[in-house]
């Protein structure tokens, strides 16, 4: 496996972004984004690329696991993996809390997954999708889940899920009504 890829601030870190790519893609890929992020905000920021571990078969980049067909069954121990890379990167410097997972598609699915069970400062999943039978606990970091209207990929309905187990884990007596512009 390739290498993962970290960026440190110029000064001592006192947090941490962990980007998760998307299929076909590999760590490279959401570093622009983790670096124009880290330049917005006055925290200095850790920031780490994980790749994904698996060669994607049907053509260049990696995979979380076989997506195309599905290999749903691969997904716990994927899941469990990532965990594994994540808790490694808790520190006295930059603990968990203190770290935000950021997952793009099949890294979105992974962060919603992996990262709802962790202690973390918060996770953001763009253009994801929910596994199959994921359910959200109860106690979890905040989530802030983001999808375009228009993504030929991931279909929008597929964050639908998401939301309505993250509003209902809250005790809301009903989904919340989202207003897409």
């Amino acid at each position: 496996m390739a290498a993962d890829l970290l960026c440190q601030p110029s000064g001592p870190a006192r947090a941490r972004l962990v980007l998760l790519h998307g299929w076909g893609a590999d760590a490279g890929d959401l570093m622009p984004l983790g670096q124009a992020l880290a330049e917005a905000i006055a925290t200095p920021l850790e920031l780490v690329a994980l790749q994904a571990p698996e060669l994607q078969t049907q053509g260049s980049g990696r995979q979380w696991y076989g997506l195309f067909p599905a290999d749903w069954a691969a997904v716990p121990a994927a899941v469990e993996g990532l965990k594994e890379r994540i808790n490694k990167l808790g520190s006295a410097e930059i603990p968990l809390e203190a770290t935000v997972l950021l997952g793009f598609s099949q890294g979105g699915a992974m962060a919603m997954a992996a990262g709802c069970d962790l202690p973390l400062a918060g996770l953001i999943a763009c253009s994801a999708y929910p596994h199959p039978h994921w359910q959200t606990p109860v106690i979890r970091p905040p989530v802030l889940l983001l999808h375009g209207r228009h993504d030929d990929v991931v279909p929008h309905s597929a964050a639908s899920k998401p939301v309505i187990c993250l509003v209902l884990r809250m005790g809301m007596p009903s989904p919340l009504r989202l207003r897409l512009r």
